[in-house]
């Protein structure tokens, strides 16, 4: 979507601890033709992002996408990181990150719910993002989250294509919750 409006994106590979996280990124990057700023694994996730931010301001990116998946609610220390994150990347460029969305698995049932809670705690999510709903999951979950938490869903994925990733339209969602 982003280059087919003639813009640009950089990726931030800030999943340094999940086994073959930054492979994973990079091979999206390749598929994608978008550049990746990735480290070492076990590198430190905010040192990643500052350098992805330094990096999307000199080549004047439109898009930074940082991805910090794999992180459990549950463990405080991965959301405090998840937080200093936050931060640095706010030093580098006020504001930052614009952005946040929490991506969550379509066939998590209602522990997404306690998920969306605890990342909005830590870190002030904008939106939502949810996948996996080519299956026989419909993602109910989605109204409790927005009831609850007021958090928009921005986009669905429907399958493992770079097309799967869809912008979310309602009605379309509804009338899927719905058919038998």
């Amino acid at each position: 979507m982003i280059q087919a409006r003639g813009q640009t994106a950089l990726l931030a590979a800030c999943d340094t601890f999940r086994a073959a996280a930054i492979e994973q990124l990079k091979l999206w990057g390749q598929r994608l033709n978008v550049p990746v700023i990735a480290g070492d694994y076990g590198a430190d996730p905010a040192a990643i992002a500052h350098d992805a931010v330094t990096a999307a301001l000199a080549r004047k990116a439109d898009y930074l996408l940082v991805d910090t998946a794999g992180r459990l609610h549950t463990k405080h220390n991965l959301m405090q990181e998840l937080q200093k994150l936050h931060r640095v990347m706010d030093k580098k460029l006020p504001g930052a990150p614009h952005e946040v969305l929490l991506v969550l698995d379509g066939s998590t049932g209602m522990n997404a719910l306690n998920q969306a809670r605890e990342f909005n705690k830590a870190v002030n999510l904008t939106g939502l993002v949810i996948t996996k709903l080519d299956g026989t999951s419909k993602g109910g979950m989605v109204v409790a989250i927005q009831k609850e938490l007021g958090l928009p869903l921005k986009f669905i994925g429907v399958g493992e294509q770079p097309d799967d990733l869809q912008p979310f339209d309602a009605k379309q969602f509804a009338a899927a919750l719905f058919e038998e």
